[in-house]
């Protein structure tokens, strides 16, 4: 798990207002994993357009929703390990390419800024939703899969 249950609850309670409960915290584990794998494939791929045999931290795909997202996960003030989220990562196939430690360092803060995404899509798949149900996730699921 990338984070523990307590600090999924405050960050979506902060973030979006919401409600989630540990039974969640599965979902949001094999997501973040997922989104986290597809975004380092994407920088791989320019890492190795650029003829280069490490993934730098520029080369991760960091669009303007996802970095002002990371800043918000920073004013949330919840930490998250690296440790974790690189041993969630080794269970996956594994990449060509390693990362340097500049964008192994910046992976907590992405993964951050993914759950505070997340965490705003409820309330506008549902501006009704405290707390969401397994068709809520998988909406937003799906939303994701289709931008991330």
């Amino acid at each position: 798990m990338v984070m523990g249950a307590t600090k999924f609850e405050r960050l979506f309670r902060k973030a979006g207002g919401l409600d989630v409960d540990k039974s969640d915290l599965g979902r949001l584990s094999e997501f973040l994993d997922r989104k986290v794998h597809d975004l380092l494939l994407a920088a791989q791929a320019r890492a190795k357009a650029d003829a280069r045999d490490l993934i730098e931290d520029r080369d991760l795909p960091i669009t303007k929703g996802l970095q002002e997202s990371i800043q918000e996960f920073r004013k949330l003030e919840v930490e998250l390990e690296l440790r974790p989220i690189l041993a969630q990562l080794a269970e996956l196939p594994p990449l060509d390419l390693d990362l340097t430690e500049k964008a192994r360092q910046r992976l907590p803060e992405m993964v951050g800024g993914i759950a505070v995404s997340l965490a705003h899509t409820f309330p506008i798949l549902d501006p009704e939703v405290k707390n969401p149900e397994t068709r809520h996730w998988q909406r937003a699921f799906e939303i994701f899969d289709r931008l991330l």
